[in-house]
């Protein structure tokens, strides 16, 4: 696809304020496309909304907690109101409480739930009539490799992570006459302040770059034709290949 047919578009990317969404909404920026940045922090986002300005991007800052369903629903509102119509959401927002099963307390799991699941499920739901009106409709959903798989001391960040799957996949089915293609990418471990505070173990050094992630997200947003890739797993380099 060439660059233009991608000027004027708009991606509501959440969690843009750090890591994975900041490196997100910097690369859709780059071709094009007008990004509406969320998250809880409106310090973070105003760096961000800096930076895009300055590198001549269009963007614009709507802070939203993605556990507060009224402000998920004011948040598809009011970029539509400003901007006029919606073509991207990127699900990329995501916390995690680390520790044994039997010492999560209900208040921690339900939060875990509440930004990683019912937050996406939210957005998705307040933003599919108006992708419907897209010609060019996508949501991106950024799952993890515990989407698949089980660590110990993470069974409410995974279980969170296998229902964003999960709902990616029946979403796919229910939207795809409408046009809209989902996608899910699960990747290993980010060096993001949430991956290293659950696996301290880890090699920074090692872990894959937040940019890695926006080009995978760069790259599904610009590509042409029939073929669709529903997930994409990523791995650590230094990882098990097929593990």
């Amino acid at each position: 696809m060439r660059k233009h047919s991608l000027i004027g578009k708009v991606a509501i990317v959440t969690g843009a304020g750090r890591g994975i969404g900041r490196s997100i909404a910097l690369a859709l920026s780059k071709i094009g496309i007008t990004v509406v940045l969320t998250a809880r922090t409106e310090k973070q986002l105003l760096a961000v909304k800096t930076k895009i300005a300055k590198s001549g991007g269009s963007v614009i800052s709507l802070p939203a907690d993605l556990a507060d369903e009224a402000a998920i629903a004011n948040l598809v509102k009011c970029t539509v109101k400003y901007l006029g119509h919606l073509d991207i959401i990127v699900n990329n927002a995501g916390m995690g409480i680390f520790g044994p099963l039997a010492d999560t307390t209900t208040s921690e799991w339900d939060q875990v739930m509440a930004v990683n699941a019912r937050g996406p499920f939210l957005l998705c739901r307040a933003a599919i009539p108006h992708l419907r009106k897209s010609k060019r409709p996508f949501i991106i959903n950024i799952g993890s490799v515990v989407s698949t798989k089980g660590y110990m001391n993470q069974a409410a960040y995974t279980a969170s992570k296998h229902a964003l799957l999960g709902m990616t996949k029946s979403l796919a089915k229910e939207v795809q006459k409408d046009g809209i293609r989902v996608h899910a990418i699960c990747p290993g471990g980010v060096d993001t302040e949430l991956v290293t505070k659950a696996r301290p173990d880890l090699n920074r050094a090692e872990l894959i770059h937040p940019d890695e992630i926006a080009e995978i997200v760069t790259f599904l947003v610009t590509r042409n034709g029939n073929g669709v890739i529903d997930q994409i797993d990523v791995r650590r380099a230094s990882g098990t290949p097929w593990a």
